[in-house]
Formats: structure tokens, C-alpha cells, sequence
């Protein structure tokens, strides 16, 4: 036995305490799901049943939550990935003596508590519906997708930047000197090669929306979403149910992100042919012209 073995060894070990970690309660509530008894139990498995899904399905308030996140983290996406391409953006093209600045300011709502930003955003709109009579603008649905947007639009300037950082600007240069206008450089250059940080953004967006739970529990009002009402169920004591929703949650993010590596395979394929196709023409030219 070397040092090498030892280092290996720790090192394995480290990996397999990671990992179970990691995915051991998840592992755990899968067996919970599909055991019989009342109790999540994944220990003795007692007999193998999908009676826990019927009832989901039958779980009106469990039903009701969830529409309401989708909405609500639908709503977001719209709100936040615009507002965080924007920011992005802006970034790039003022002065770099102010981009400190400018940064502080965007990324301080991800620093901001989520509880002041929920209490923040009911009582601000509450002054402005009582001075404008808008009475329409104090829903719960509108206030919880404003507040969680003030943070997760940050979110989504990030992954723009990190993007944008790998961007050739002397395209867009080269597409305003043959006359095209700032609309069509942003759609037909920017926007193809922000595509990948737009579709990251708003998947980001999304989840981030759907897990909240501080913002939320404010701004909501007398609404529920889902996190909201598991939150009022394991205070009451869990059962296998939660244990069924938290399965297809699990399998439906490994499905989107089996289908999200396809994809990506599939694009990066076609643009290596694309690509493989043009060097051999360019390496053909030549020979042609000299013909």
C-alpha cells in the first residue's frame, strides 16, 4: 500500500459519500412512493402499490398549487429572461468605468433576502392601486411573478454575460458597414448566438420560480402555489403522496434534460458538418481558381 492507493482510496470515498448525499433522499423517497404503508416508509418494503398516484391525482389543493407555479413560473420566463438579456446587454456597451457600478446595482436584488423582497413588492403595489384605483394590479398571481423577477432576471444577466463574453463583436460591426439596421443585427446576429443562453435562461428562469418559497409566501397573498403547500402538509406531517409528486417531478427534469442533450448533440452535429463542409470548400477554391 502507497501514498497513491490512499489518495485514490480517499478520494473514492469522498465521491461515494457525495453522491449518496446527494441522491440518498431522493433514492429513499422513490422507494416511499410505491411502498403500501400510510407513512412514507422505504424500510421493510412492505408490498409494491401505485395507489399513492391515484390519490395525487385526486389531491384537489395539490392540483391547484401546482397550476398556479406553472402560470407563475410561465409568467416569469416572460419577465425575467427579457429584462436579464436587456441588462446583459447594457452591460456590454456603457462606459467600462461605470460597469462596477452598473453591476452592483443589477445583481443586488440576488443579495436582497427573498422575505424583504415579498413584503417590499405587496406593500408597493398596494400604494400605487390606492393612488392609481388599479385595483387589478393587487393580484397574487402579478405580485409574486414581479417579485420573484427582481432576482431571477439577475439570474438570467448572468448566464447572458458568460455568453455574451465569447461574442466576435466585429460581426455586428461588419453587418451595420453593409447597412443593416441595429433591429436586424440584434435579430438575425445576436439573437441566433444567444439562443443556447436564452433557452438556459429561461429553464433557469422556470425552476428557480417553481422551488421559491420566501418571495413567494408574501407576495402570493391568498393564493397557493405547490411550495407553498407542501410547506402547510409536512407541517401537518407528510404522507406517501408528497413522496408520488416528488417522483414525476424527479422524472419529468430527467426527461427534459435527456431531451435537452439530444437536441444540443444534434445541433452540435449539424453545425460541425456545416462547418467541415465549408473548410473543404474553401480549401477547393483555390485549386478552382487556379483551373
Amino acid at each position: 500500500m502507497n501514498s497513491r492507493f490512499v489518495m485514490k482510496a480517499m478520494i473514492a470515498f469522498y465521491i461515494l459519500i457525495f453522491f449518496t448525499y446527494l441522491f440518498g433522499p431522493l433514492a429513499v423517497m422513490g422507494v416511499t412512493a410505491f411502498n403500501t404503508p400510510n407513512y412514507p416508509q422505504a424500510y421493510p418494503f412492505e408490498g409494491f402499490t401505485f395507489k399513492w398516484f391515484a390519490m395525487l391525482a385526486k389531491d384537489d389543493e395539490l392540483i391547484t398549487g401546482l397550476k398556479t407555479s406553472v402560470l407563475i413560473g410561465i409568467g416569469v420566463v416572460c419577465v425575467a429572461v427579457p429584462v436579464g438579456l436587456a441588462a446583459a446587454i447594457v452591460m456590454t456597451q456603457i462606459y467600462w468605468r461605470a460597469r462596477s457600478l452598473y453591476y452592483l446595482v443589477v445583481v443586488s436584488p440576488v443579495l436582497t433576502p427573498g422575505i424583504i423582497l415579498g413584503i417590499s413588492t405587496v406593500i408597493f403595489w398596494k400604494d400605487v392601486t390606492s393612488w392609481t384605483g388599479a385595483k387589478f394590479l393587487f393580484n397574487g398571481y402579478f405580485l409574486t411573478i414581479l417579485g420573484q423577477s427582481t432576482f431571477i432576471s439577475a439570474y438570467s444577466m448572468l448566464v447572458f454575460l458568460s455568453r455574451l463574453q465569447r461574442f466576435d463583436r466585429a460581426q455586428e460591426e461588419a453587418a451595420l458597414d453593409l447597412g443593416a439596421s441595429y433591429p436586424q443585427v440584434f435579430r438575425h446576429i445576436l439573437l441566433p448566438f444567444l439562443k443556447p443562453a436564452v433557452l438556459s435562461a429561461s429553464v433557469l428562469a422556470f425552476l428557480a420560480s417553481f422551488e421559491n418559497y420566501n418571495t413567494t409566501t408574501f407576495a402570493i397573498l391568498a393564493e397557493k402555489t405547490l411550495v407553498t403547500v407542501l410547506a402547510g402538509r409536512v407541517r401537518q406531517g407528510t404522507t406517501p403522496t408528497l413522496s408520488a409528486l416528488a417522483v414525476i417531478i424527479v422524472a419529468i427534469t430527467i426527461v427534459g434534460a435527456v431531451i435537452y442533450e439530444v437536441l444540443r448533440r444534434a445541433e452540435q452535429k449539424k453545425a460541425d458538418a456545416a462547418k467541415a463542409t465549408a473548410l473543404a470548400a474553401e480549401a477547393a477554391l483555390p485549386a478552382a481558381v487556379a483551373a
